[in-house]
């Protein structure tokens, strides 16, 4: 059966085994090839499947748990709340996905910190936040775009920094930490959008000079 799979398909497969074994076996080729004999899968397959090695595991990794947050909330739950809960309920998710494997991801963190990486983190982290935003139902193509998603980005990248140390029962530190940075988004999304209804509502130099020239008739 999974010598039908197409690598692409092999990817997603051995991403979750790769990052179990990564917290022992850091994310090279033994972590990569105890999951691909866990779900027999030829090695030297396995391999090809990861050309970047590290940093492509720890790519496939990332794209497992946002694929995730669509079932572990799909539209129908996400449409019942308020957006800041939307965006709450999603940061948590995707750091309960990972607290089974949180030395892996301290270690993924490490590799994507390196120079080489550094792009390629930015990357994943903005795939991320963009797919968070996109299942909280946000459909801005405006700047607005931008600014929620690099803001969420700043509050998530700080949430997993707290949550990487957090031996609280059940994260509430984390959990406590993320509240307030959401606060803070709402706040200022607040406060944008009063300011640029303001701005909307501000006499227009431009067409005032226009009218000076071109009077209505």
């Amino acid at each position: 059966m999974n010598e039908d799979l197409t690598l692409d398909e092999i990817r997603a497969v051995l991403a979750p085994g790769i990052a179990a074994n990564a917290a022992f076996d850091g994310w090279g080729d033994a972590a990569r090839d105890m999951a691909a004999d866990a779900e027999g899968i030829d090695r030297d397959v396995a391999r090809l499947a990861f050309p970047g090695g590290a940093a492509d595991m720890i790519d496939a990794w990332f794209a497992s748990i946002d694929a995730g947050l669509a079932v572990t909330l799909p539209p129908e739950t996400l449409a019942a709340m308020k957006i800041r809960a939307r965006i709450t309920a999603l940061v948590e998710a995707r750091l309960d996905a990972v607290a089974a494997n949180r030395e892996s991801l301290r270690r993924a963190l490490t590799i994507l910190a390196l120079p080489q990486n550094v792009a390629k983190g930015a990357r994943l982290g903005w795939r991320s936040v963009d797919l968070m935003w996109r299942m909280a139902g946000d459909t801005a193509t405006d700047y607005n775009h931008y600014t929620k998603r690099t803001i969420l980005l700043g509050v998530y990248a700080a949430s997993v920094t707290v949550f990487l140390d957090d031996d609280s029962d059940g994260h509430a530190d984390t959990r406590a930490f993320l509240a307030r940075r959401i606060d803070g988004i709402m706040r200022f999304e607040k406060a944008k959008a009063g300011f640029v209804k303001r701005y909307e509502h501000r006499p227009s130099l431009s067409r005032f000079v226009g009218r000076l020239r071109y009077p209505v008739v």
